[in-house]
C-alpha cells in the first residue's frame, strides 16, 4: 500500500474514533453531571476538566490515555471545533511522525 494512502486510511479511521467519542462523552453528560456534582471529587473533576481541558488534549495522541481524555472532552462539553482541530491534528501528526521514522 503506498504511504499516502495508508496515512490517510489511518488518519480518516482515527479522527472519526475521535469524534465518536467525543459524542460519547457529550451525551453522557445528563447522567453522569449530576452524580459527579453531588460528590465532593466528582466536583474537582468537574472544575479540573473544564479549566485545562484544551490543554489536557495535548496528550490525546497517547495510545493509552488518549481515548479517555476525548470522552472527558466530550462529557466536560469542550467545544466541539476546537477539540477537533486539537486532537485530530495530533492524532494526524503521530501517524506522518511513525510513517517517517519507520
Amino acid at each position: 500500500m503506498p504511504l499516502m494512502d495508508a496515512l490517510l486510511s489511518a488518519s480518516t479511521g482515527n479522527v472519526l474514533a475521535i469524534i465518536v467519542n467525543y459524542w460519547l462523552g457529550y451525551f453522557l453528560y445528563e447522567k453522569m453531571h449530576t452524580s459527579l456534582e453531588k460528590t465532593k471529587v466528582g466536583a474537582k473533576s468537574l472544575y479540573y476538566g473544564h479549566k485545562y481541558g484544551y490543554g489536557a488534549l495535548i496528550f490525546s495522541f497517547l495510545p493509552i490515555i488518549g481515548d479517555p481524555l476525548t470522552i472527558v472532552a466530550g462529557l466536560v462539553r469542550l467545544k466541539f471545533v476546537y477539540f477537533l482541530i486539537i486532537a485530530g491534528s495530533l492524532r494526524v501528526f503521530r501517524y506522518i511522525v511513525m510513517a517517517y521514522l519507520l
